[in-house]
């Protein structure tokens, strides 16, 4: 197997449904030894459907890869202690429970820090420990709302909407993944571990300020708030003779070459269109013209010229036929392979490549308990105690 990145980082997941699980496996997509912790039941999306057999549904098949299953009693002391004992082989703790349910079970920052003081611990979280919403519970949908994500739809839509993806949750992992990977850094320098908090409300807020702070960067405000372009009701994928398409021409030349292609050459030195600022003031009618003559040709007819002249340009796609694009058949980005237990499935290979590391496939994603076993013989329990903890039910041992 050639080695990732993170090959003898070891990194205890104690993480739920989406967000956390995302970012511990892109960690084990690096090669990191990720041991999944899971209540006896399992994580919710196990049970999802549909799935072939009980506990591996098609929803945690690509999100639990890479990753050791230990099924445990966290209620139960024992239970607790094997993750205190795990702590000490560990080099990250990565969890989204909530910071009174830590403590409850013995296992908040100060309690799992101080058996290992090398440990990074990241704890995920809706709202950062030091403000007044710190209790609040969150999910994806009130964290597009809470963060203004979901209020953006309004100026497009007339109402809020909420983004059909949960893009709250996965660019909270992906901040998740980036704060791990500096703090390894900065232990690789210093020797020192370090705690990490990446809440979701303002990791969002931070996200959709990228663009719309626009003139209200300055102060006082040099313009309105809002990135005028992405909010009129006029941006949105053109209709076509047969299809729909996204056409975005963006410089100057692509503009030119547009007008001319729909034979409107004045258009580019209208005053109103002749420059990059001026066509973000008029974008409704900008687009508006787009819109219009878009429908006198054929998708492809749009994607042959726009190639020809470098106009960003795609076809407007279902999700569910992405992997017939020639592009990503070539790249082999989404491929069958075989599960152990599951039969044949798909799996989405992380997108980045790199020329000396890897990332890839190095354990298929595991049944509940399947390594709760190993894992503890590994941390020195004898069989016997590992017999009595999994015939009273604190662990889960997969058959």
């Amino acid at each position: 197997m050639e080695h990732g990145a993170l090959d003898g980082i070891r990194i205890i997941d104690l993480t739920t449904v989406l967000m956390g699980p995302m970012a511990t496996r892109m960690l084990g997509d690096h090669g990191a030894d990720v041991i999944r912790v899971e209540p006896t039941t399992g994580d919710s999306t196990r049970n999802g459907l549909p799935s072939r057999s009980a506990g591996m549904s098609g929803f945690s098949l690509n999100l639990q890869r890479n990753k050791r299953s230990l099924s445990i009693d966290l209620k139960d002391n024992r239970g607790q202690q094997v993750i205190l004992d795990l702590a000490k082989t560990a080099d990250v703790l990565v969890t989204n429970m909530r910071a009174e349910a830590l403590a409850r079970l013995g296992l908040d920052e100060d309690s799992v820090t101080s058996i290992n003081p090398s440990l990074i611990y990241c704890r995920a979280n809706g709202f950062s420990a030091d403000g007044p919403y710190k209790d609040k519970a969150a999910y994806d949908d009130a964290i597009q709302a809470a963060s203004g994500l979901a209020g953006l739809f309004t100026a497009t839509t007339g109402r809020p909407t909420y983004v059909p993806a949960v893009i709250a949750d996965k660019v909270t992992g992906l901040h998740i993944v980036q704060a791990v990977m500096a703090a390894l850094i900065h232990r690789y320098r210093t020797g020192v571990g370090q705690r990490i908090e990446v809440p979701m409300f303002e990791t969002m807020v931070s996200f959709n300020l990228v663009e719309h702070l626009r003139g209200a960067a300055f102060e006082p405000p040099e313009g309105p708030f809002g990135y005028e372009r992405l909010l009129t009701p006029a941006r949105k994928p053109y209709e076509t003779v047969d299809g729909f398409v996204a056409l975005l021409p963006y410089t100057d030349k692509n503009y030119k070459d547009f007008f001319d292609f729909i034979e409107r050459p004045e258009l580019a030195i209208d005053e109103k269109f002749a420059t990059h600022n001026a066509r973000v003031a008029n974008t409704s009618e900008l687009y508006g013209l787009i819109a219009e003559a878009a429908q006198f040709k054929t998708t492809e007819q749009w994607l042959e010229f726009c190639d020809k002249v470098s106009i960003p340009a795609a076809a407007v796609l279902d999700l569910a036929n992405l992997e017939e694009d020639p592009h990503l058949s070539q790249v082999d980005l989404v491929h069958i392979t075989d599960h152990p237990t599951e039969g044949k499935y798909k799996y989405v290979r992380d997108p980045v490549r790199y020329s000396e590391s890897s990332t890839g496939l190095h354990r298929h994603a595991p049944r509940l308990g399947e390594h709760s076993m190993e894992l503890l013989r590994e941390l020195g329990y004898d069989e016997e105690k590992i017999s009595e903890m999994v015939s009273d039910g604190t662990v889960t041992a997969a058959s």
